[in-house]
């Protein structure tokens, strides 16, 4: 570990990330590590890889029903618009110092930089907890999505009858399908990734074109624009318009992709900033279009909220097209939401293998070993996938479990998000830019992110239907205390002596060292 790494908590340099003739390998030298995971990955395909987990074909349609339910075509159309302006903020943000520090450790690291020394080794343990708690959560939120769509489809298509015991089985073949996909290597799922990104927007172009010109009947812009509905049992609209913005909220996570995969990009200090604007704007846009598209082709808002199906989103098809072009569309569909979840796993791994490369996850040195064959961190892509599984079990008990899951992965994942960012702030001036920046913008974006954050952490955490009872309540706030006090303990009790301390770091550079894959390099640089 050198003396300018991760665990003496300040940047190498003067002004380290704004000097123009370092190579992507010495960048990440200076910010303490050596290469080792294989650098193949291009711009384009950085940027799918956040498009992909984004995917307006997963999030906006799997939780489309509860969009139905809670807020209706209102909400689910000004909310798309108001969230994702708020997300294009938190994006800015984080982009910034994803420049600054190009690494796959991601928000931890960054929040670890950004803090005052004293307490650098907390915000960035914490930063990382909340990160792996909402990567986990996101993957089991798309792929359980998946697997109710393709429960949809098969009951379409061979009349399978849908059960929550047959969704969780499904759900495990998904995790599996895309733990093997995973297993092989970065360049099959960078392939996979840019083909997902032509398979998003030639999708949302041809079903929405099938949704604006088949169909005998179209809603009024009055329907789409300000119609109300609230099948919440909640008294207060104020409350359900607030509670409806998780559709879009929950559509817009996964993007810190970009900076989990920056160590196997190519020029990773502006190509991982860029991919994390570019895929929320890009979604932003596809997203409201595909929304208006279904929308607007409701045929009837009690037939399609109460499909057999499950997916309201599969009903608007097959009555807007017909049944053999909406089973068409479906897949296409189902095939988004599979490109969608094998990119969440990728990125969950990625964060997996940064965190416990500096020894934060039991059994750290598992889950950071690299395969030789591949280079790719094998054992935390099967974590993740198990991760996953976990966080969905309780589908087979709570019926709004589905809704906790993905209330889980906003408020992890954002938590994290905006800690960095926060840190920033504190730090002002004295923050080294890197070669993608926000200029005299920073200060302003970034507060714009911070609150908006504590709002959302807040509201995505109260229950979401009334009454309230052990079926129905949201479990988010137990998933996530328990996360976080278990981070605590294990915090309080032994980690605070040794997370990211320049001795243990040695430590764990000696062990990668004897395990590096031939070919590699130690994990961390020693001195």
């Amino acid at each position: 570990m050198t003396d300018d790494g991760i665990a003496s908590g300040r940047p190498g340099l003067s002004k380290p990330s704004d000097s123009p003739e370092l190579s992507d390998e010495e960048r990440l030298a200076q910010l303490g590590y050596t290469q080792v995971l294989a650098r193949r990955m291009s711009a384009f395909s950085n940027y799918a890889v956040s498009f992909t987990i984004i995917s307006v074909l997963s999030g906006c349609l799997t939780l489309y029903l509860f969009g139905m339910n809670t807020g209706g075509p209102a909400v689910i159309t000004w909310g798309w618009v108001a969230v994702g302006l708020m997300t294009l903020f938190v994006g800015l943000s984080m982009a910034e110092i994803c420049s600054a520090y190009p690494t796959s450790a991601g928000l931890y690291f960054w929040a670890h930089r950004l803090a005052p020394p004293r307490s650098a080794a907390a915000w960035a343990w914490f930063t990382g907890w909340f990160n792996v708690l909402g990567q986990v959560a996101v993957t089991a939120g798309i792929d359980f999505g998946a697997a109710s769509f393709l429960g949809a489809y098969l009951n379409l298509q061979f009349d399978f009858k849908v059960t929550p015991g047959r969704t969780v089985l499904l759900f495990a073949g998904i995790l599996i399908l895309h733990g093997v996909l995973n297993t092989f290597g970065v360049r099959i799922v960078a392939f996979l990734n840019d083909v997902s990104v032509w398979w998003h927007v030639l999708g949302v172009g041809v079903i929405v074109g099938a949704l604006a010109f088949v169909p005998d009947h179209h809603q009024s812009a009055s329907f789409v624009f300000t119609k109300f509905v609230n099948n919440t049992g909640w008294g207060s609209g104020v409350y359900v318009v607030l509670l409806g913005l998780l559709m879009a909220q929950y559509t817009f996570t996964g993007y810190d992709a970009s900076a989990h995969m920056t160590e196997e990009t190519h020029d990773a200090s502006t190509a991982g900033p860029k991919g994390i604007v570019q895929s929320i704007w890009t979604s932003w846009i596809a997203g409201f279009v595909l929304l208006l598209g279904f929308t607007f082709a409701i045929q009837s808002y009690d037939k399609e909220l109460a499909s057999p199906t499950g997916a309201p989103p599969a009903q608007i098809l097959l009555d807007g097209l017909g049944a053999t072009a909406g089973k068409l569309l479906l897949l296409v569909v189902i095939g988004a939401q599979l490109f969608c979840g094998m990119a969440s796993v990728t990125a969950n791994s990625r964060m997996i293998y940064a965190f416990s490369r500096d020894g934060a996850l039991p059994f750290s040195h598992l889950w950071h070993t690299v395969s030789p064959r591949t280079r790719t961190p094998v054992a935390a892509v099967w974590l993740a996938a198990a991760g996953a599984l976990v966080l969905g079990l309780p589908y087979l008990i709570n019926v709004t479990a589905y809704a906790a899951v993905t209330s889980i992965a906003v408020i992890g994942l954002y938590i994290a998000y905006v800690i960095p960012t926060l840190l920033r702030l504190r730090k002002g001036d004295a923050f080294d830019r890197g070669p993608w920046h926000l200029g005299r913008w920073s200060r302003a974006i970034g507060v714009v992110s911070v609150v908006w954050v504590g709002v959302i952490t807040v509201l995505f955490m109260l229950p979401q239907v009334s009454p309230v009872t052990w079926e129905s309540f949201n479990y988010a706030p137990v998933a996530v205390l328990a996360v976080l006090g278990f981070a605590a303990a294990w915090w309080g009790a032994s980690a605070r002596h040794w997370f990211l301390n320049p001795e243990h770091a040695r430590t764990i550079a000696r062990e990668a060292a004897r395990t590096a894959p031939s070919g590699g390099a130690p994990e961390k640089v020693d001195p």
